[in-house]
């Protein structure tokens, strides 16, 4: 419906089945949030728009959980995991501390898809202008201010009740913060939050509001009746439910949605034509033409609108903001032969988002053409951020040297290595050799670590298999697949959240409570694990010559592991 409408759809948290990706129903606006769920290569080289939600106005400051009964074969696919198993979403995105860290984000986004715009969605509450200025200059095309009235029906009733504010002043805010900064021409804003009807988008567009998001609206539309059982899988009109049952009740058409907003449309031209506007653009930011009738009595005498009443404009047209990419990744891709390359260069820290445009590339045309890729890139030397961020299958990363925070995030397939340098004097697991959140949201593929990683170590990974040698605290937190083997110490809290994939340990590294056992259990290894340990190992000595793995091999891997595991999650993958 709305791609035939010109109007852009969001695919909201947790993937997009790759079928909608060839046809009408693609939704435009992909969403990386804090779970990254099914956010792969591939869905994000198919959007016009990446929209990074920092948070969402009807629950502000909190992850989600999709119970384990409502996780489908269908889900299970696009989410690489196992139907059946738990989803948890952390409240933070780990890769994202400072506004710096949001900046690399960006950075990622813009390297990875360099024709999609990215956005940012911040819940509106006092001084989100503030941050929506700094957000600016850390490189978004787009702020989305989210007001507290909306959201999902699954989101506690406390938060929607309780927490953020209304759209109107959040955008307000925001609008006059980036005006008086001189930033309003680098951004468009949109704005939602239960917006349903013309005259919300007049006040909207009033505020300082470009664009204009439906939610609510639009499942009342097409059939829903608020009765709030959207986590429960028992939706009555079989809009959010799995139960096949259910689902078959449900009667929506794009039709209802088209003429809805065929009457919203209609309203917004006879409201514009009342104020005697011409389109909605003239009235953008012009909120001296609001006022409020608030009659007598108390709130006439305690409320002021004068903040929100008082007009700012941008002196400047909208010209959008700056997208780079770094100089590394062009000249990779300048020396890529539609998907093939054998490259020897030398790396630093100022290049950062290494590999992902050549990813981005060779992913597009590997869907759209059928392609191979075939890169093999060797490199020397000390990694900047997000190194082989989105590496795809046929994609192989080789580093001799150190990496940086973020390495193999959102890894797609494709194979990092990075092992210590010929000249270094020290034993591999007492050196470490990559930075924190390494293999965050990754959905496949494999890494290699000579040495040891920092915290935070595949966190929401669903399903690249790792080998290091050694992790800090917070290891496999929210994991739903893939396997990671450890051989060395690990930090606290370790399989916080791990709902699905498998950890092997070092028994003599084992320190029980260091685990955090409210979802693993330890289990012995058995025939199967024992193979895919072997493998593994094999090929960390192949790519790293790692004696650490080597001593392994000798002593025998039977006596030396245990696993750490889902005990649903194995019983389901048939593993116990």
């Amino acid at each position: 419906a709305f791609n035939s409408i010109g109007a852009m759809s969001n695919s909201g948290e947790g993937g997009e089945d790759s079928d909608r990706l060839r046809d009408n129903r693609i939704s435009q606006v992909k969403q990386i949030a804090s779970g990254r769920f099914g956010v792969t290569t591939n869905y994000l080289m198919h959007a016009k728009e990446l929209q990074i939600k920092m948070a969402q106005g009807a629950k502000p400051g909190e992850g989600g959980h999709l119970p384990g009964h409502k996780v489908s074969d269908a889900i299970g696919k696009v989410r690489n995991t196992v139907p059946g198993t738990d989803l948890i979403s952390p409240p933070p995105h780990h890769d994202i501390y400072s506004i710096e860290d949001l900046a690399q984000l960006i950075f990622d986004l813009k390297n990875l898809n360099t024709d999609a715009a990215v956005s940012v969605k911040l819940a509106s509450e006092k001084g989100v202008g503030i941050i929506a200025s700094g957000t600016v200059k850390a490189g978004a095309d787009k702020i989305v201010i989210s007001g507290f009235d909306g959201g999902t029906g699954a989101a506690v009733s406390s938060s929607m009740k309780f927490t953020a504010t209304p759209w109107e002043l959040g955008l307000s805010d925001t609008h006059k913060v980036l005006c008086e900064n001189d930033l309003r021409d680098l951004v468009k804003i949109q704005v939602d939050g239960g917006i349903k009807t013309g005259y919300d988008i007049i006040v909207a567009a009033l505020l300082g509001g470009d664009e204009y998001a439906f939610g609510s609206g639009l499942l009342v539309a097409e059939g829903c009746i608020f009765c709030r059982r959207c986590h429960t899988n028992s939706c009555p009109v079989g809009i959010t439910t799995q139960r096949e049952e259910l689902r078959k009740k449900f009667s929506g058409t794009a039709e209802d949605i088209i003429i809805y907003l065929k009457f919203i449309a209609s309203e917004i031209r006879e409201l514009l034509a009342s104020i005697g506007a011409r389109n909605i653009e003239e009235i953008i930011g012009k909120s001296s033409l609001l006022s409020s009738n608030l009659g007598g009595g108390y709130k006439k005498t305690k409320l002021n609108f004068d903040p929100i009443f008082r007009e700012v404009i941008s002196k400047k047209e909208y010209c959008g903001n700056i997208n780079t990419v770094d100089h590394l990744n062009e000249i990779i891709c300048q020396n890529s032969n539609h998907g093939k390359l054998e490259y020897h260069g030398i790396i630093d820290n100022t290049n950062r988002s290494f590999g992902t445009t050549i990813a981005g590339k060779s992913q597009l045309e590997a869907f759209q053409n059928g392609g191979v890729t075939d890169l093999n890139i060797n490199l020397r030397g000390y990694s900047g951020q997000s190194f082989g961020a989105f590496a795809v299958k046929g994609q192989k990363i080789t580093l001799e040297g150190y990496g940086n925070d973020y390495v193999a995030k959102g890894l797609s397939g494709g194979k990092i290595i990075i092992k210590k340098p010929q000249e270094a004097d020290y034993p591999s697991n007492m050196g470490c050799i990559a930075g924190n959140t390494v293999l965050y949201g990754a959905t496949g593929g494999e890494i290699y670590l000579n040495g040891s990683a920092g915290e935070r170590f595949a966190v929401r990974n669903s399903g690249a298999q790792a080998v290091v040698e050694g992790i800090g605290n917070h290891g496999c937190e929210y994991m739903t697949g893939g396997h990671v083997i450890i051989l060395g110490d690990t930090g606290n809290n370790f399989g916080a959240g791990m709902s699905g994939g498998i950890a092997y340990l070092l028994k003599k590294n084992l320190i029980e409570s260091n685990i955090n056992m409210d979802m693993v259990e330890c289990f012995d290894i058995n025939e199967k694990d024992l193979v895919l340990l072997e493998n593994q190992l094999k090929k960390h000595i192949e790519y790293t010559e790692s004696k650490i793995a080597k001593d392994i091999l000798a002593e025998g891997i039977k006596n030396n592991f245990i696993k750490i595991a889902s005990r649903r999650y194995l019983e389901k993958t048939k593993n116990i």
